[in-house]
Order: structure tokens, then sequence, then C-alpha cells
């Protein structure tokens, strides 16, 4: 198990999932409140439609009211939670690529104002910084898009989630060696999209040559 890692930590989850699968309704809240943010987050960063990150949300706590019951404690609760929110947003992708055709501009206005909060960081006595580090978050936004659905997820899951690799292995039901490949493939391929994405400013930037 990954985590908790302390004798009584792993005590006090014991006690939390025995509450769960008891029907206590004050446990499911606890639980709802303490991982929703991480759920909505998750959702919004691997939708292919980010506006559909709240169904996602209300669609993975039904899922882990209604499996309780089967959680063994193989691995811990956080992971398992982590494991349902990529299984359900994964075949959440699978409805919206059959049913609803090109994916949601990542720069539109919607996806913008909605990621705000998550993203936001606190530069208001640098405006150069601001602006700087929302033309960034966008290029990687766009680029992150463009990549295939399993190296979007890996690159989500450690650089932005900062799970370790045995947990991802644990979350994705992978080897850690497919998981170290999957995601070494990932970073190159965000590389590649990121310069080919760059390509066209630098043609713009006049070329730099010593003074005479």
């Amino acid at each position: 198990m990954f985590e908790p890692t302390s004798f009584h930590s792993r005590g006090e989850e014991r006690q939390r999932v025995r509450a769960l699968q008891s029907g206590s309704e004050e446990a499911f809240n606890e639980l709802i409140a303490e991982y929703t943010p991480l759920v909505y987050r998750l959702s919004y960063r691997l939708l292919r439609d980010p506006a559909d990150a709240p169904d996602a949300l209300q669609e993975v706590f039904l899922k882990v009211f209604r499996n309780i019951e089967q959680f063994q404690g193989e691995c811990s609760l956080k992971t398992w939670l982590y494991r349902i929110a990529v299984n359900t947003i994964s075949n959440q992708n699978r409805w919206w690529r059959r049913h609803r055709g090109p994916e949601l501009p990542l720069d539109s206005e919607e996806c913008i104002s909605s990621e705000d909060g998550l993203l936001a960081t606190d530069n208001r006595d640098n405006p150069f910084e601001t602006l700087l580090c929302r033309e960034t978050q966008e290029i990687v936004r766009r680029a992150m898009g463009r990549l295939a659905a399993p190296y979007r997820t890996v690159l989500v899951l450690k650089e932005m989630e900062g799970l370790d690799y045995e947990e991802m292995a644990a979350v994705l039901h992978l080897p850690m060696g497919t998981v170290k490949s999957r995601l070494a493939r990932a970073r190159r391929s965000l590389k590649q999209e990121l310069e080919w994405m760059m390509e066209p400013a630098l043609r713009g930037v006049p070329q730099w040559s010593p003074a005479k």
C-alpha cells in the first residue's frame, strides 16, 4: 500500500473504510468534501470537454458509493479513488468521441475561465509575469490536448498530480516498467508538440548577429 504509510494512519483508514461500508452518511460527506478538489481537477485536465467535469465528479462519487463494499484495502483509498476517476473519465472521453465530434478548443473562453481557480498564481505585483504564466499555460494545455489519451493521462498523473511510479501503476493497472516507458514516450511527444507549436513564432524572430 502506498498511503497512508504509518501504522496509525493505516488504522485510521481502515476505520474510515468500515464507516463507509456501513453506510455512514457522515463518512461519505467527509470523503466527498476531502476529494472533490482532486477529482474535479483530474476530470478537468483529462476530459475532452472540460465543461463535463461536474458530471464526471458526480459519477465518480456515485461509483464510490456503489462499490465501496468491494474495496478490500489492496491499495490506499486515495489510489482506489484515482483509479475510479481515471476509468470514469476514459469512458466519458470514448462516449464523447463517438457522439460529440471535434473536441472543444482548448483556448476557448469557457475553458480558460473554468481553470483559473485551479492554476492561479499570485503575480499581482508583476503583470508581465502574470501574462507570461497564462500564455505558457495555454501553450502547454494546447499541446497536451493534442496527445493521445494514454500519454496525456500519465503526464497529468505524474507531472500535475505528483503520483510516484508505484501509485501510477496501481491506478492504471499496469506494470511499473510499462508506466515508466509510457511516461518517457509521453514526454517526448509533448516536447515535439511544443516545438511544433512554437516553430511559427520562432520563424518570425529576427536572427541575431553580433554588432560590427
